[in-house]
């Protein structure tokens, strides 16, 4: 997904759940939303790019390929990782209203 700017698009959130590795720039919610691959351990959610260029996709695509290829564990794990991703309105909700339970204690202790 080569975004100079993406807020928080819906499309990687679809890749991941149905087991499709995204490559996206590092930008927004792109960035927030996948986790880059860890040559090392196999974790992570996607590959990512950070310059916004031709040569920048080129590269990362080229990495995955390879990595599909090289390391098809790695894939696998990525892929279940990728799937047990949770962005429900659930868990979403959850955060919001700890994060208002926070500010009001804040406020009291003020």
């Amino acid at each position: 997904m080569p975004s100079r700017y993406e807020p928080c698009g819906l499309n990687q959130i679809y890749s991941l759940k149905y087991g499709t590795l995204p490559i996206v720039r590092a930008t927004g919610g792109l960035n927030d939303t996948v986790e880059q691959y860890d040559e090392a351990t196999g974790a992570g959610t996607g590959f990512k790019f950070w310059e916004p260029s031709a040569s920048g996709i080129y590269y990362t695509v080229g990495w995955a390929v390879s990595t599909y290829f090289d390391r098809p564990h790695h894939i696998q794990q990525m892929i279940q990782a990728a799937m047990a991703q949770n962005y429900s309105w659930e868990e979403s909700a959850k955060a919001y209203e700890e994060a208002y339970r926070r500010a009001i204690l804040n406020k009291m202790i003020l």
